[in-house]
């Protein structure tokens, strides 16, 4: 099962080589790992998306709570939690093709952020399930290249106040 942790780190030097080090002695595979200042420039969050059970994950915890850096470590609960990550896809786009993808990126809420003689770019920012869903539409027409952050979340509100 895949499991989202917010981490709330110290902002400085060699802290990200500190957590993702001890995800790798562990030999645990981080499936996505988002990094960013907050509101406080003195803090920045971690958003890690990891696979596990939940024994994994609560030692993860764990280990994570002592390393120096971090503040506090939090894992979402499914369902009490919005995430986002944003795609820059590259598809083949002859000229008798691009109205179809064009209409394909209207339907899926994707904005057209390039637009070349054989090339289409779009930028695409949501669930990685409507992710996966974009990709399989455009795939029949090819594509080239695509460039994904990882996968940035936060609490809903009233997951925050139980």
């Amino acid at each position: 099962m895949k499991y989202t942790l917010s981490v709330l780190v110290e902002n400085h030097p060699g802290v990200l080589s500190k957590v993702s080090g001890l995800f790798s002695r562990r030999a645990f595979n981080i499936d996505s790992l988002a990094v960013g200042i907050t509101e406080d420039p003195g803090i920045s969050r971690m958003t890690i998306v990891a696979d596990g059970d939940e024994y994994v994950i609560e030692q993860l915890e764990k280990q994570l709570n002592k390393v120096i850096p971090v503040i506090k470590v939090r894992t979402y609960a499914q369902g009490d939690f919005i995430s986002r990550e944003l795609s820059l896809i590259k598809v083949s786009c002859p000229a008798n093709k691009r109205l179809d993808i064009m209409k394909i990126a209207e339907l899926m809420e994707a904005k057209i952020v390039d637009v070349s003689v054989n090339t289409m770019t779009l930028q695409f920012a949501d669930t990685l399930e409507r992710f996966e869903t974009l990709t399989d539409l455009l795939k029949p027409y090819g594509i080239r290249e695509i460039v994904r952050t990882g996968t940035v979340a936060i609490e809903k509100d009233s997951a925050s106040r139980k």
